[in-house]
């Protein structure tokens, strides 16, 4: 009887073998000619240069947070450089009247503004007491301080000269800085392109003063609603116009998760570099980059 008991433990047990053996082959056979000597090659981390960017994470305190603050922040600025670069090669582009590569960089660019929305999700797992443990460490340093975030304000066309200021003390940021600054924005030259285009887009819009920030003009916005309203004609403009439509709701979109997950830390205390806080963000989502984008849409 102990016999035929154990025959099928002993059937089981083959055909797990059996079985193993059959995975291990199929595995070997999948990783066939990988490659696992770098001794004298370059590998995945030597390309992306992770030591370099793995100890770039330095806290100056021992609370657990500020790994996260730290983390969250580089991500950002990385995404910023990409976004930078994106929004560069977008002007190029419409400068030449090229506006389908244009507008694949545009895409890309609210690709990369979803990351950066979400980025703020992460962030907002932070309670006020974690942020506070280790906030003195900070000192003087702010967000305010993006030189990289400004350059893309100044490229959208929200100049303000007193935001350089912060940089002064660094030659190659302030020359930076200091071009975008004087440099026509992605609005001056989607007008400019419209133009170019025939239409009667008025002399004082083109020679305005790009340094300053851009005043709303009826005369564009008329023209908005014509490629708006004959869309079919001009689609390459009308997909321009909602291009942009969707660059600035989504920077928006940005700047508002931003403003709550500060008021959602810290309330309505003071920036660590001097700024009001919540009521200085806030009062960022009143400002428009495209105005006549917008109120357009009251007109169709």
């Amino acid at each position: 009887m102990s016999y035929f008991r154990c025959t099928p433990q002993r059937q089981d047990d083959n055909l797990r073998v059996s079985g193993r053996d059959q995975g291990e082959k199929d595995l070997s056979a999948a990783t066939d000619g990988i490659q696992t000597d770098f001794s004298n090659d370059m590998s995945y981390g030597d390309y992306l240069r992770l030591d370099t960017l793995l100890s770039a994470q330095s806290p100056l305190t021992s609370e657990h947070d500020e790994l996260l603050f730290i983390t969250i922040h580089q991500v950002m600025e990385l995404w910023l450089k990409l976004l930078n670069r994106e929004l560069d090669t977008a002007l190029a582009h419409i400068r030449a009247d090229e506006l389908q590569p244009a507008f694949k960089c545009t895409a890309r660019i609210n690709r990369i503004q979803e990351q950066l929305i979400q980025a703020w999700t992460v962030l907002s797992t932070m309670t006020p007491s974690d942020y506070l443990s280790f906030r003195p460490a900070l000192g003087k340093s702010s967000g305010f301080q993006s030189w990289q975030y400004r350059l893309v304000e100044f490229k959208l066309g929200a100049k303000d000269a007193v935001k350089m200021a912060p940089h002064r003390h660094r030659g190659d940021l302030a020359e930076q800085l200091e071009a975008a600054y004087q440099a026509p924005g992605l609005y001056d030259e989607a007008l400019r392109l419209l133009a170019r285009r025939g239409y009667a887009v008025p002399t004082e819009v083109l020679d305005r003063d790009v340094t300053q920030p851009y005043t709303a003009h009826p005369g564009v916005e008329a023209i908005w609603e014509e490629i708006y309203r004959h869309a079919g004609e001009h689609f390459d403009l009308y997909e321009l116009a909602e291009e942009l439509v969707d660059l600035e709701d989504a920077f928006q979109q940005w700047r508002f998760r931003h403003m709550k997950t500060v008021e959602r830390i810290i309330g309505m205390r003071s920036g660590t570099g001097g700024s009001s806080g919540v009521s200085y963000l806030r009062k960022a989502l009143e400002k428009y980059f495209f105005p006549e984008l917008w109120s357009v849409r009251g007109k169709l």
